[in-house]
């Protein structure tokens, strides 16, 4: 809520009190900070007043929960829907939920989510303060095998919704599953990143960047260089 939104709300309810008691408006002073809106990971709004945006964002995170469109519905523990500010700069997209994410019901929390989370801090992003986070499918696929088909398009409206919802500044793409099944391509994820990408969502065009997954960094030392120059990419862009 910004600092003139919790004024106004001050401001009502004092001279609702001043009415009712001595029947004078009283002068009084007001000093407010900007709360940022987040997400946390049960999906509650921390300090903020309900508005139609967080119902949505609620609304579309409890659907997640008890979907039943895809057989992964059957084996998850929980679903992750996504979890970050609300009118972030950036909305990073990555593949699934793995094994820590299935138990915790939130994305990225794993290792990977670790190096994701020291990533976007390298270039002033946060899940806490300017980010969120969410995945192209909401449950984990069986040893983490790449999702099918089907299950992303089980799951293709959800994200729609979020990115109409949240529109980010920027979106960035982690990952090869991701890249491919967002932007409905076989090329490989070395040939789509270190370049943004029209991308449209609905009548708006969202600029996309894509980058590996820090599961694949994880995996292969070699590929952080290239990763860190996508990222200073995104950081050129921000900083414009």
């Amino acid at each position: 809520m910004t600092s003139a939104e919790k004024q106004k709300i001050a401001v009502f309810l004092d001279i609702t009190h001043d009415f009712l008691g001595s029947g004078y408006k009283s002068e009084r002073e007001y000093a407010f900070e900007d709360t940022p809106l987040i997400i946390n990971e049960v999906n509650e709004i921390n300090d903020v007043t309900e508005t139609s945006d967080i119902d949505t964002i609620k609304k579309i995170a409890d659907e997640i929960r008890v979907c039943k469109n895809c057989p992964l519905y059957e084996k998850r523990t929980n679903a992750a829907p996504g979890e970050g500010v609300l009118q972030p700069l950036v909305m990073v997209i990555g593949e699934g939920p793995g094994e820590d994410e299935d138990r915790q019901g939130r994305p990225f929390v794993g290792r990977a989510g670790q190096l994701l989370d020291k990533m976007l801090e390298s270039i002033g992003l946060s899940r806490t303060t300017n980010s969120f986070i969410a995945n192209v499918i909401k449950c984990r696929p069986p040893f983490n095998r790449d999702p099918h088909p089907e299950e992303t398009s089980a799951c293709a409206h959800f994200l729609e919704r979020q990115i109409n919802l949240l529109k980010p500044k920027f979106l960035l793409i982690a990952g090869r599953v991701a890249a491919q099944t967002l932007l409905k391509t076989t090329q490989s994820i070395g040939s789509l990143r270190g370049k943004f990408i029209d991308f449209s969502v609905g009548d708006t065009v969202y600029p996309l960047l894509c980058t590996y997954h820090p599961a694949a960094l994880l995996r292969n030392e070699d590929l952080k260089r290239p990763a860190w120059e996508d990222l200073k990419l995104l950081k050129s862009k921000l900083d414009m």
